[in-house]
C-alpha cells in the first residue's frame, strides 16, 4: 500500500496590520516567507511545500517570489482562507497537509514528524500540539486529512471557520478524532514567542537565527531554549505581545 502524499501548506499574504509586509522580511538574509519554506522542507515526511496566497493585486509580489526561489505556489481566495488550502492540497494531489502560516520561521522537523507519525498510527482526523499551549509560540503543526478539511470547506458557514483553517474541525469534535501533543518537561515553554506578530517578535527570531542558523541550519526547539537560557534578555524583547487569539477556542455552529 502507497503511504499517503503529506503536502504542507504555508499560507501567506502582504496584508497584515500589525507588522505590514511582514511576509518578505529579511531573517539572515532571506525573507520569512523563504525561511518558514525552508523548515517546513526539512521533516521527512514531507512531500512538496506549497505556499497558498491569495489573488489580490498586493499579493502578487509573494507569486512572483515563489517562482524566482523555485517554491510551488497557489493563489486562491483572500478571505476564505479554508477554501483557498482545500485548493491548494487537492491541486498538488495531498491525502494529508500540514498547515501552516508564513509567521513561523522556527517550526521544528522533528516535531513535524512526530505529529505526522502519530497521525498515520492513530487513525486521526487532526493532530496538532497548540490547542492547548505547552510548547514555545511559534513552534507548532497542524496535521489534517484531506477528506476532512473537504467536509470542513463543503459545511463551514461561519466567517471565523472560513478564515481559520482547522476551526471548523476544533467546533466538531463530536465528528472528528482529534489529538492534541503536549510538550515534554524539558521542552515546556508557553512564555516563549517564536511567531511572528509584531516588529518586536522578528527582532527575537533574527537574533535565534543569527545565533544558530550558521552552524547548524536544522536547529531544533532543545536548541532555541538553551540559547534562549543562555540569553535570557532575549524574552524581554516581545513579552509584552499579546497573542491575536487563543489557537484553540471551540464554538458550536
Amino acid at each position: 500500500m502507497n503511504r499517503p502524499r503529506v503536502v504542507c501548506t504555508i499560507e501567506a499574504r502582504m496584508g497584515s496590520t500589525r507588522l505590514p509586509k511582514k511576509t518578505l522580511l529579511p531573517i539572515l538574509g532571506e525573507s520569512l516567507l523563504y525561511r518558514c519554506v525552508e523548515r517546513m522542507r526539512l521533516p521527512k515526511l514531507v512531500k512538496e511545500v506549497v505556499v497558498a496566497t491569495s489573488t489580490s493585486p498586493k499579493d502578487d509580489v509573494l507569486a512572483d517570489f515563489c517562482e524566482q526561489k523555485s517554491i510551488a505556489c497557489f493563489r486562491g481566495s483572500e478571505d476564505d482562507v479554508l477554501g483557498r488550502v482545500v485548493a491548494a492540497a487537492t491541486k498538488h494531489g495531498a491525502d494529508i497537509i500540514v498547515q501552516q502560516g508564513a509567521d513561523c520561521p522556527l517550526a521544528d522537523p522533528g516535531l513535524t514528524d512526530e505529529l505526522l507519525g502519530i497521525f498515520l498510527k492513530g487513525g486521526y482526523h487532526y493532530v496538532a500540539n497548540d490547542m492547548k499551549l505547552t510548547y514555545p509560540e511559534g513552534i507548532d503543526a497542524h496535521v489534517i486529512d484531506v477528506p476532512s478539511l473537504v467536509e470542513a470547506a463543503e459545511k463551514a458557514t461561519r466567517p471565523a471557520q472560513r478564515e481559520d483553517t482547522p476551526r471548523y474541525l476544533w467546533d466538531h469534535p463530536e465528528r472528528f478524532k482529534i489529538f492534541n501533543l503536549e510538550a515534554p518537561p524539558e521542552l515546556r515553554r508557553p512564555d516563549l514567542r517564536v511567531t511572528v506578530d509584531y516588529a518586536e517578535d522578528i527582532e527575537v527570531v533574527r537574533e535565534i537565527y543569527k545565533e544558530l542558523y550558521p552552524s547548524n541550519p536544522r536547529f531544533s526547539t532543545k536548541d532555541v531554549l538553551a540559547l534562549v537560557d543562555r540569553r535570557p534578555e532575549l524574552l524581554a524583547i516581545n513579552k509584552h505581545c499579546e497573542q491575536k487569539s487563543a489557537a484553540y477556542v471551540p464554538q458550536k455552529s
